[in-house]
């Protein structure tokens, strides 16, 4: 059994990207979970400035690094990072909160709300509370057995 969630990437800007993320159904339905924000999109990879390419990751829990440190003490539900697997070119790709491109170091960061990124940098707001609802979501899945996974694609 797995669990599917796909990324739509709408809106590459100068700094950043923003993206829709939804669930998928068996029905193929899709279900809005809350807004992204990733780094911007560039032909040659800047350490830490540069989004991940569009594909479909697997998302295991790792619970190693100085990251699952900090969110164990700061989240009490949290049991390993959510942590893509075999993205080319890249390492240690998480989802976590975070506002802005300065939070992303090549990770995706989860809101509720967002502001838009043509006339001035994205925002990611409500970050924490997305993040809390989707992390437990994943873990549950991933506890129960399932595996889950995050497809990204560019719609724009």
């Amino acid at each position: 059994m797995r669990s599917d969630y796909v990324l739509h990437r709408f809106s590459s800007g100068s700094y950043c990207t923003l993206g829709l993320l939804h669930s998928v159904d068996a029905q193929a339905a899709l279900a809005f979970k809350c807004f992204t924000l990733e780094d911007e999109h560039r032909d040659v990879k800047v350490m830490g400035q540069t989004r991940i390419p569009a594909g479909c990751y697997e998302i295991c829990l790792r619970a190693a690094g100085g990251m699952h440190s900090r969110y164990s003490e700061r989240y009490p539900f949290h049991k390993g990072m959510l942590w893509l697997q075999d993205v080319p070119g890249f390492e240690w790709i998480y989802i976590h909160p975070g506002n802005d491109h300065s939070h992303t170091e090549g990770c995706i960061l989860v809101g509720n709300g967002i502001r838009e990124n043509l006339t001035r940098n994205g925002f990611l707001s409500e970050s924490v509370s997305a993040y809390e609802a989707l992390y437990q979501e994943m873990v549950e899945q991933l506890e129960g057995g399932r595996k889950v996974y995050i497809t990204i694609k560019d719609i724009a």
